[in-house]
């Protein structure tokens, strides 16, 4: 039925171009910012799935840095360490040297054992990243200043389970293991002291003498068996930051690897197919064209029941 009142097919064309101008302009959206699901109201699950990950994946961005500081730090006391055992082995073929030696013998030697012991300190002091040194410390009651006394922990994960419960996995160094001095109280590796037998004199790697009084072939003998157990305790402090520093090197693989993982997942879930996207685009831009050409031809039957009445 024709009716001046009531124009159906304007109204069917209308109603066609406004769902298309509103697919059009969700296609347009999507072209110029990439994403499929921008906001919860284009998908609710996928939207609140893809801000938790972005969210840990920032989380693992931060892991990633702590990873970085510790590899740093291990690594500075990892090189250290080994300068020292390179040190000791040393002071250990001196004082080999100095058995049976004579006292003008044992003068030159000792010059030789003082500069290789200050060095021992140089590298103990100097083994330093970011404040803090894991080799020369002070464990005196609330000191700061000087290394870090304390157990090391470095961030290494951030694990989410499916009951969304957060853990941290940290790998650990005992630093009390591995110190070389210790201001406090002499613990170190380096400055812990030991009797010697015949002169009845207590001295440390750092401050053995074998020019003290009454020092004999028996003393030196110890003293040789002393830096040798020192020499074996750095060995496996030498090891054990050895295998932080490769299970660091090897997490820090693994984070940004996951880091990538995750960025792609998200992407599966929210990114638009751009491809697909211009090929809608062209669809519905002609949609849009035949949609207005069709109104228009709808509003101009009102015109053609008009020319009845002439």
């Amino acid at each position: 039925m024709a009716s001046l009142n009531t124009n159906v097919a304007a109204m069917t064309a209308l109603q066609t171009l406004t769902s298309t101008n509103k697919n059009l302009a969700t296609t347009q959206d999507r072209i110029s910012t990439g994403m499929r699901v921008g906001q919860a109201a284009d998908n609710a699950a996928y939207w609140s799935i893809a801000t938790t990950m972005r969210s840990d994946n920032k989380s693992l961005s931060t892991v990633q840095d702590s990873l970085g500081l510790g590899a740093g730090k291990v690594d500075v006391a990892y090189t250290g360490m080994n300068a020292a055992i390179e040190v000791v082995d040393e002071i250990k073929a001196k004082l080999v040297a100095a058995l049976g030696a004579s006292d003008d013998d044992r003068g030159k030697i000792q010059s030789e054992l003082a500069e290789l012991q200050n060095q021992l300190k140089s590298i103990g002091d100097s083994a330093t990243f970011s404040g803090s040194n894991w080799l020369s410390v002070d464990t005196s009651t609330g000191h700061t200043a000087a290394g870090t006394h304390d157990d090391v922990e470095v961030v290494a994960s951030f694990t989410r389970d499916s009951a969304g419960d957060i853990s941290i996995g940290k790998i650990n160094v005992a630093v009390d293991d591995i110190k070389l001095f210790d201001a406090a109280d002499d613990s170190g590796i380096l400055d812990t002291e030991f009797a010697l037998t015949d002169s009845a004199t207590d001295v440390s790697v750092h401050t053995l003498d074998i020019t003290l009084a009454d020092v004999t072939d028996g003393d030196i003998g110890e003293m040789i068996d002393e830096v040798d157990g020192a020499l074996a305790t750095m060995t496996t402090a030498a090891s054990d930051l050895g295998a932080a520093k490769k299970r660091i090197d090897m997490q820090a693989d693994f984070v940004s690897k996951l880091q990538d993982a995750i960025d792609r997942g998200v992407g599966q879930l929210v990114d638009a197919d751009m491809q697909e996207e211009s090929a809608r685009l062209s669809a519905l831009q002609v949609q849009q064209q035949l949609g207005i050409q069709s109104l228009s031809i709808a509003n101009g039957n009102a015109q053609n029941i008009l020319s009845l009445f002439r």
